[in-house]
């Protein structure tokens, strides 16, 4: 890992061009945020609106404020209620009627404090306030070092995630891991589903890594932790530096996800978290692998990867096989009538299929209701 050693934090980089930006990883870095504004040059004569929801609000926003009024900022916030039904439009329209009120211009910023849904819908509000203000993700959850890199901003639609969005990169991203020491283990097991995938799209040894420290994550040894959110987000930001706007290499990230959004969109975003949900997914596209004539080991690696996280691995009993297939077709990754998966080759590769039989997809969610075979 490299070091910064003013901030005592690890430290990457998501190349960009002239819109890259610093990714840094480290203990207590929101009590530096308005330092770390201030040498981003954010303007200290615009105001700032931080997004929140109601959980992070009594964690972690008297720290942020704090911070960035001694560092000469002035600070307008908008709280949102904790969960995915925040992801909307109405809520987004509620953040851009705070930022009015509150005289955000042309060179103000857009904080987003929180985890994935905060990212994602205050990222939205920047990218669409005025055509675009300047935005920082600092996330608060193990789940959102995979949303909080590369520019994804986006809120839902009631027949599909993400649906309605943008690509817009953040300033940067300030990952303090003292934050996450307040997870409760459901949040924690779901966080840790996005670093599985890096490890099964891009790195075997990353991937056995994550198996053999299991509980060492689980119990949030912050070493162990570190390293493990470094490497997922370095995988991230490799990918996202060589495809930004999802054109090819870029959709590899989405392991697990045509299954996982469809379950998501079916349960009404409040009964499965969203690492539940693409974990299921990602035994799904191991099943799909097997199917397809793929490597033998596949299915049963992935199956005592997310068992060893304590995640699930069946679909809910009460799911409609028919609703979840229909999600699916609303999926961004449906189209021209082809269903589109990314389906692991071996333990650390996939490649993106798009020429799967509905068919097989459906059998394989029926599967997964019945308790499938591996």
């Amino acid at each position: 890992m490299h070091i910064n050693e003013q901030l005592q934090a690890a430290e990457l980089r998501v190349e960009l061009g002239d819109r890259s930006y610093p990714i840094w990883i480290g203990s207590k870095l929101v009590e530096r945020l308005g330092e770390l504004c201030l040498s981003k040059q954010l303007s200290t004569k615009s105001p700032m609106l931080i997004v929140t929801d109601t959980h992070v609000e009594a964690l972690h926003l008297s720290t942020a404020k704090q911070s960035l009024e001694a560092a000469g900022y002035r600070v307008a916030v908008h709280v949102v209620p904790a969960g995915e039904s925040s992801k909307s439009l109405s809520h987004l329209e509620a953040c851009i009627t705070t930022a009015l009120e509150a005289g955000l211009d042309r060179k103000s910023a857009v904080v987003a404090l929180g985890g994935g849904v905060v990212g994602d819908l205050a990222g939205f509000v920047a990218a669409s306030y005025m055509r675009g203000v300047r935005f920082i993700q600092v996330p608060t959850t193990i789940l959102a070092h995979d949303s909080s890199v590369g520019g994804k901003v986006a809120v839902n639609h009631p027949l599909a995630k993400n649906i309605i969005g943008a690509f817009y990169q953040p300033e940067m991203v300030v990952y303090d891991t003292s934050t996450l020491l307040t997870l409760p283990l459901r949040e924690v097991r779901a966080g840790l589903a996005e670093m599985l995938k890096h490890g099964l799209i891009w790195d075997q040894r990353f991937a056995d890594w994550c198996i053999e420290h299991a509980d060492e994550l689980l119990s949030l040894r912050e070493e162990v932790l570190q390293y493990g959110l470094y490497t997922g987000c370095a995988v991230k930001a490799q990918v996202v530096s060589k495809d930004e706007r999802e054109q090819d290499l870029r959709a590899i990230l989405n392991l697990g996800h045509t299954i996982g959004h469809a379950l998501e969109a079916v349960g009404q975003y409040g009964e499965l978290l969203h690492g539940e949900a693409i974990s299921i997914g990602m035994i799904g596209s191991a099943m799909l692998a097997e199917r397809l004539g793929e490597a033998a080991d596949i299915l049963p690696y992935t199956r005592r990867m997310i068992e060893a996280f304590g995640l699930p691995t069946q679909i809910p009993a009460s799911y409609d096989t028919e609703d979840i297939m229909s999600a699916m077709m609303h999926d961004k990754k449906f189209s021209e009538g082809e269903m589109v998966f990314v389906v692991p080759t071996a333990i650390g590769k996939v490649e993106i299929r798009r020429d799967v039989p509905v068919a097989l997809v459906r059998e394989i969610v029926d599967e997964l209701k019945g308790g499938a075979r591996g």
